[in-house]
Formats: C-alpha cells, sequence, structure tokens
C-alpha cells in the first residue's frame, strides 16, 4: 500500500485550462465534420464537457470563457490566420499544419488578440500546455514560438517592448 502523502497529487486543471482543452477539441471536431459553432457549442456542453468518455475523463470547464473562445476562434479567423501566417515559418503556411495545430494556434491567437483580459505569457503557457496533450515531440515547442511572435507583435508592452508610435505621438521634424 502507498502512502498518499508520499505521491504528489495531481493537480486539477482549473476551469479555464478545461475550456481550452474544449476548445480545441471542438475546433478540431467542427473542420473533420463541417460542423457549426452552435452545434459543437451544445455537443460539448452537454456530451463532453466534464464528462468521462471511453475511460477518458475530460475536465470540467468554464462555460461562458469556452463559448467566447469558440466563438471568437471562429468568428476571427480571418483576423487571426493571417498573423499566424506570418508568425509561421516561410513556406509553411497555417493550412499546412495538421489540423489539431490549427485549432491550438488559432485558439491561442484569438486569446492574445482579442481576450486583453488574459494576460498573454499566460495564453501561450497554456495553450503550450495543451500541445503537449496531444504531443510528444516538437509541436509544443512550435506553439510556444508562433504564440510568443503573435503576442509580441499584438501585445508589445507586455512582452516590454516599447509600442510604435503612431500618428498622434510621432515626433514633428
Amino acid at each position: 500500500m502507498t502512502d498518499p502523502a508520499a505521491t504528489p497529487a495531481q493537480p486539477k486543471p482549473n476551469a479555464r485550462t478545461g475550456a481550452r482543452l474544449a476548445v480545441v477539441q471542438a475546433l478540431y471536431e467542427m473542420e473533420i465534420s463541417d460542423k457549426g459553432v452552435i452545434d459543437a457549442l451544445a455537443e460539448f456542453e452537454a456530451h463532453w464537457i466534464g464528462q468521462e468518455i471511453d475511460g477518458v475523463a475530460h475536465p470540467p470547464a468554464e462555460t461562458a470563457f469556452f463559448r467566447d473562445v469558440l466563438r471568437g476562434a471562429v468568428e476571427e479567423q480571418r483576423a487571426i490566420d493571417p498573423k499566424l501566417d506570418g508568425a509561421l515559418a516561410k513556406g509553411w503556411p497555417l493550412r499546412r499544419l495538421e489540423v489539431v495545430l490549427r485549432a491550438i494556434l488559432r485558439a491561442g491567437a484569438y486569446e492574445l488578440m482579442f481576450r486583453r483580459d488574459v494576460p498573454a505569457r499566460a495564453a501561450i503557457s497554456q495553450y503550450v500546455d495543451v500541445a503537449h496533450s496531444f504531443y510528444g515531440g516538437d509541436e509544443p515547442g512550435m506553439v510556444n514560438a508562433v504564440l510568443d511572435r503573435v503576442g509580441r507583435e499584438v501585445r508589445s508592452t507586455e512582452f516590454g517592448i516599447p509600442a510604435a508610435p503612431g500618428p498622434a505621438t510621432a515626433k514633428k521634424g
């Protein structure tokens, strides 16, 4: 018999972590099955989030956050995809990546671009963790690099990069 105090407790994923994982799974499901956002929201909220399916436990999720990130990643895809293409290595556009990687990057980019209430570094770290849930190779590092590039572009001040002077702040010569 093992002493429970001797084995470290598995940390319980917080509700936002569960929401991010569910968003990635829903985006994947939507892309491979041509489901819409409403169908994906209904299916995941009713049958996946917080459930055990085929021996796999799906963590609880903050529903409002899940809904916002899923809807946002889909609705803002026309703004998100060019940012991701610009952050990816030359010759590797987003469309060439595997479906799960696209889902992770789109959800992460949505948070970086549109959820200013989430610190950029926290969002990046969370999506790297999500990538580790699916991949054991170089993919989590790629997710980190791409989202870091997007974050530095869209939230430069959070990374200690001075904001570029705009028309109102540019010095006149």
